[in-house]
């Protein structure tokens, strides 16, 4: 009986295959929202976690606090949250600069949970420029050559924290983040970040937009 190549029967199979090692993805051992509770505890940030949002392309997690006292006055005439971008950048022209609102959020810092350090840190290197940032990791992506080698070095050349979660969620702090770094000065990004993030905190407290 005629076997052709590739199926098996009495004759020698003249092909061969040979099976693919799978390796299982990482998996996040909980929730964003619950690891950025939790990991902004362990840092010692308080203020309000905010739901993951979008902003400069990047996933992140923000925690922050309302200042009250910007928010009264900023009620009191009717400037409301601005997450327009092309109008916020128009409050650092000299032309404007005096009568912009005021920042109405205080940010505490800023958290970028992933399942591997580099996805985790580009999110958050955009933000690690103008405060704090940290990743979030599981603790498997933290037990690799590729973490000790790589990731170490560039988290702290930034400044940024590290907080990593083992399989029952339960985090602990890697890497200490690094307060005395070399911050932007505030710039028509870090306004409009602050506007989304007002914005936000406004929707958690239920409070009136103005």
């Amino acid at each position: 009986m005629a076997v052709t190549p590739g199926h098996t029967g009495d004759a020698v199979v003249t092909g061969r295959s040979f099976p693919t090692r799978v390796v299982p993805p990482v998996e996040l051992p909980a929730s964003t929202s619950f690891l950025a509770g939790e990991a902004a505890a362990r840092l010692d940030w308080t203020g309000v976690v905010l739901p993951e949002v979008t902003m400069l392309g990047r996933k992140v997690s923000v925690v922050a606090r309302l200042r009250t006292d910007v928010h009264a006055e900023r009620i009191a005439v009717g400037a409301g949250p601005v997450t327009d971008r092309a109008t916020v950048a128009t409050w650092t022209w000299p032309e404007f600069a005096e009568t912009a609102p005021e920042p109405a959020a205080e940010i505490v810092g800023v958290l970028a949970v992933g399942r591997h350090w580099r996805t985790a840190m580009a999110a958050a290197v955009p933000f690690a420029r103008y405060g704090d940032a940290a990743l979030v990791l599981p603790a498997s992506a933290v037990l690799t050559k590729d973490y000790v080698d790589n990731c170490l070095p560039r988290a702290r050349s930034y400044g940024m924290a590290i907080v990593s979660a083992d399989a029952d969620a339960l985090v602990e702090r890697d890497l200490e983040g690094r307060s005395e770094r070399l911050v932007l000065p505030e710039d028509a990004v870090s306004r409009w970040i602050n506007e989304v993030v007002y914005e936000q905190l406004l929707a958690s407290y239920d409070l009136p937009v103005a």
